[in-house]
């Protein structure tokens, strides 16, 4: 299945015939479908999984047209189920991720909010807060892009990964790898920086103002110890959305996912059993 949108979409696990859940699942800032390698062998049994890397990320294309926008990646993303007619969608995301797909679930409730199923919020953009110091570094392009060509990716990668994690000694070679190759070339550099200085949609307030629109079922997972984006913004979106819980992970920084894959998991999984 091929799409003429600067996504990369892999598609895994059951097919998409009527009655089948599509789960679709979005990375963060700096991530790709990589950082979702835990949970994706258990997903393929239950539904079609469908892995994007965003605009600029992973092994999507990385156009130097600016254009790195959360609403415009939001747009894409909602071109992407459209097209591919997707049915009975789970929207996961992660951090700017979430954030991605709150935009996407929003654009569907405007055209067809049949399409839309459940949400899942990974320690999730969603309101104004403080900026990250790893993204307010990237904003600075000349200093930003000298750092990376000198330092590399693989250092520059490594500290940033200590530094949102509970635990560091959770961080792996392997882990700093998967995430660093990407952002060997050029282009995934400069694609990175265009993304940190347009991380703020300019219609947030517009946005955060609908959230109580969107009554699905919403799992809102987040660690104790996020220094990224901070609990107060999980337990906001808790109160906000009309049908969500939050569930806390305690020895958990900003990854989920990767830090406590078991736990992460397994809250996971009830919510999505409990709705199947």
């Amino acid at each position: 299945m091929t799409f003429d949108l600067p996504l990369h979409v892999e598609t895994l696990g059951l097919d998409p015939e009527p009655g089948i859940d599509t789960i679709l699942l979005v990375h963060g800032y700096g991530g790709s479908s990589f950082s979702w390698r835990y949970w994706v062998p258990r997903l393929t049994a239950r539904a079609h999984v469908v892995l994007v890397d965003m605009k600029g990320f992973g092994s999507a294309p990385k156009p130097d047209d600016g254009q790195y926008g959360p609403k415009h990646q939001s747009e894409l993303i909602c071109r992407l189920i459209l097209q591919a007619d997707f049915q009975r969608v789970t929207l996961i995301g992660h951090s700017l991720g979430g954030g991605v797909v709150l935009g996407v679930a929003l654009s569907l409730l405007d055209c067809e909010p049949e399409r839309l199923k459940q949400l899942v919020l990974v320690a999730s953009a969603a309101y104004k807060q403080r900026t990250p110091p790893f993204v307010s570094f990237a904003r600075h392009r000349r200093l930003a892009t000298a750092l990376l060509r000198m330092l590399g990716a693989h250092f520059v990668i490594r500290h940033v990964l200590k530094s949102i994690v509970f635990d560091q000694s959770t961080v792996t070679d392997s882990q700093v790898t998967g995430y660093a190759e990407p952002f060997d070339s050029p282009e995934a550099r400069r694609a990175l920086i265009d993304t940190a200085l347009a991380i703020v949609p300019p219609n947030l307030g517009k946005m955060t103002a609908r959230f109580k629109e969107l009554d699905v079922p919403t799992l809102v997972l987040w660690g104790r110890h996020d220094r990224v984006v901070p609990l107060w913004v999980g337990e906001r979106l808790a109160n906000e959305l009309p049908d969500a819980r939050i569930e806390i992970l305690e020895s958990c920084g900003h990854m989920p996912a990767e830090e406590l894959p078991e736990e992460s998991w397994e809250v996971l999984q009830r919510f999505l059993d409990d709705r199947s």
